[in-house]
């Protein structure tokens, strides 16, 4: 079913699944197995602290009862086809792969349990670039074709008027490349800006001397909208219903810790990103970047619901119905129990 999936996102995902760990385990733990690790995978980025403060301070293992299996990725594409080759059962990603794996399998693969994130992505340019008209010609990198700040930047161009075609012509030519990157590309003048979530934005700036020329923020109403959410399998979700609830519970505790322990929980998560990459963050780096940022488990799904409208602008996503793309019950009871708010689907 999910073999158009295949490929450079396939061949991305099984070399990083190789690195955690995770792909020699997978054809060993069935989702029926109700004794294997949930298999997690997240990216190395501040949009992604939920992941990083819950499994380094082992709060998803507290609520799970052991440590997930964790994997980590570059961009959605690759940590959709994870999920849909059962080397992974839930990942956080973006909104817009976790509508392109919600059209792709027909709305029988994933569902997205809870978000994480709000925030935290920006075009950063050359400053000799003073407007949108001043990208004509030039070549800002997205993470991958097809992610989250893939099709916000594409969307926006169009906006203003300029093309960026798939296949890189165009008046802009976007350049999908790893975030990893981004920053030494920037700075050889490989690339002219980059349209990033953090810590890559502030890094951008404040490595590499370049400008904010948008904050996306400013694009949506009341500044609001979904960078990381989390999905899991359907497959696993209805095999492992407690477990997935344990999950959600893990979720709201980190994001609890965030939002009350600001200096730890920055530290926190720059030592796991110094685990994953082998280089800490700078200080101002993560203050930067964390300001950038809000953390909740509110989905703010509306932005979700736009940002398909605008893949489907663009000619990254088929016209696609996403009733029923949230299964937001477990993750709203965990909130009850807790005191906390509900959050909606709508």
């Amino acid at each position: 079913m999910f073999r158009r999936f295949r490929g450079r996102a396939a061949a991305a995902a099984m070399i990083l699944l190789a690195g955690s760990g995770v792909l020699t385990a997978c054809g060993d733990d069935d989702p029926a197995d109700k004794d294997a690790p949930l298999r997690l995978g997240y990216f190395p980025n501040i949009t992604h602290a939920t992941a990083l403060v819950g499994v380094e301070k082992g709060i998803f293992a507290k609520h799970l009862g052991t440590a997930p299996k964790t994997a980590t990725f570059n961009a959605g594409p690759a940590a959709v086809e994870a999920l849909f080759s059962g080397a992974i059962d839930a990942t956080f990603v973006g909104p817009n792969p976790s509508i392109n794996a919600w059209s792709q399998s027909h709305g029988k693969a994933i569902k997205i349990f809870s978000g994480a994130a709000s925030g935290g992505v920006s075009l950063i340019v050359k400053p000799s670039i003073k407007g949108a008209a001043d990208l004509k010609g030039k070549k800002i990198a997205t993470p991958q074709l097809g992610n989250t700040q893939d099709v916000a930047l594409r969307y926006w161009l169009k906006q203003q008027g300029l093309t960026a075609n798939k296949d890189g012509s165009g008046d802009v030519k976007v350049v999908p490349q790893d975030n990893s990157q981004t920053l030494q590309t920037f700075e050889q003048g490989s690339i002219d800006g980059a349209w990033v979530p953090e810590p890559y934005a502030s890094r951008l700036i404040i490595e590499g001397k370049g400008k904010k020329l948008l904050d996306e923020s400013s694009l949506w109403p009341g500044g609001k909208f979904v960078i990381t959410n989390l999905i899991v399998s359907q497959k696993y979700a209805k095999a492992h219903p407690d477990t997935v609830k344990k999950l959600l519970e893990g979720v709201v505790e980190a994001t609890d810790y965030i939002n009350n322990n600001k200096a730890d929980a920055e530290k926190t998560a720059n030592d796991a990103l110094t685990k994953l990459s082998g280089k800490p963050l700078k200080q101002e780096v993560l203050d930067a970047a964390f300001k950038q940022i809000t953390f909740t488990e509110d989905p703010v799904a509306s932005s979700l619901f736009a940002g398909a409208q605008h893949a489907e602008q663009i000619g990254l996503l088929a016209k696609t119905d996403l009733t029923g793309i949230y299964d937001l019950g477990p993750l709203n009871e965990v909130l009850k129990a807790s005191g906390k708010a509900q959050v909606s689907d709508k």
